[in-house]
């Protein structure tokens, strides 16, 4: 019997957005079933048991059609609990991995095979470190070899830091969550300037996604939304956007996903913007339905 406390509402509230036909979500998680899918062991993070069946259920009630898992830390590097969530609706689920930096061909194109599109690192103190620049340098044309792209999820103050190695990869560059800028200190921002001027590099894209995690208010988040929409205005080709749920290492009770869904209008208010951001920059990235 699994006793960790949910991290996401299992009956969250219906949303009022009516997505376009072919709405993605591009950054969540499943976790478990432990007894199926057991956690890393060297992990600090062992929440309870989120499923795909969970995962499924909530897209369907919400109108989502395609997804991309992305692979969490407390299961380390054994991908198979994303694998298996992608068999289960083949074409329209597809996954990001967690590899060491020195991973083998064979694995990368197994994990192909399977429906992953790119991998993760991650530069926040809660979570494993990722890889060096050098690590970085190596990795990247092997992954854009096979058409995958880099996804990193860092720390605000690592933005300045880490733009010039992820401007300079030859492979394309996923920011996670705005690059986790703290919504409370303004646009105006180090942080978020420093985010807006590596993406105004062609291979950098952004998720619009955590607008739950930069506030620093309660639902609806309403410091975050202008963050969001200066991404969409300035790069509407290169946004993408997704729950991130089962919200892991939140700050304080799960966030409801019926106010994350109603961010969207506010984020991308115009139906071309919506359409790019939850239907055809996801296509055209993730290449669903594609080899």
């Amino acid at each position: 019997m699994n006793e960790r406390p949910l991290t996401w509402k299992p009956e969250p509230r219906p949303a009022t957005v009516h997505l376009p036909a072919g709405a993605t979500d591009c950054h969540c998680h499943v976790f478990g079933p432990i007894a199926r899918f057991p956690y890393e062991e060297t992990s600090r993070f062992k929440p309870a048991d989120a499923p795909k069946e969970a995962l499924f259920a909530l897209h369907d009630a919400m109108g989502i059609q395609r997804c991309v898992i992305v692979q969490s830390g407390c299961h380390g590097y054994d991908n198979s609990v994303v694998a298996d969530a992608i068999a289960a609706r083949p074409g329209r689920y597809l996954g990001i991995a967690l590899l060491p930096p020195d991973v083998e061909d064979a694995e990368l194109d197994r994990l192909t095979e399977q429906g992953f599109r790119g991998v993760r690192f991650n530069y926040m103190s809660h979570l494993a470190p990722g890889a060096t620049a050098e690590e970085l340098r190596a990795l990247a044309p092997r992954l854009a070899a096979r058409g995958w792209h880099l996804q990193i999820h860092m720390d605000a103050t690592l933005i300045e830091d880490l733009a010039p190695v992820l401007a300079a990869l030859p492979v394309s560059v996923v920011i996670d969550h705005m690059g986790r800028v703290d919504a409370s200190q303004g646009l105006d921002q180090a942080p978020f300037q420093a985010l807006l001027r590596l993406l105004d590099r062609p291979s950098i894209w952004c998720k619009v996604s955590g607008s739950e995690r930069i506030s620093r208010q309660n639902p609806p988040y309403d410091d975050a939304v202008p963050f969001a929409r200066a991404i969409v205005e300035r790069f509407g080709e290169r946004v993408l956007w997704g729950t991130d749920w089962p919200h892991p290492n939140f700050r304080d009770a799960p966030p409801d996903d019926g106010d994350l869904f109603d961010l969207i209008p506010r984020i991308a208010p115009s139906s071309a913007q919506m359409q790019a951001l939850m239907v055809d920059n996801p296509a055209r990235f993730y290449r669903f339905g594609k080899d």
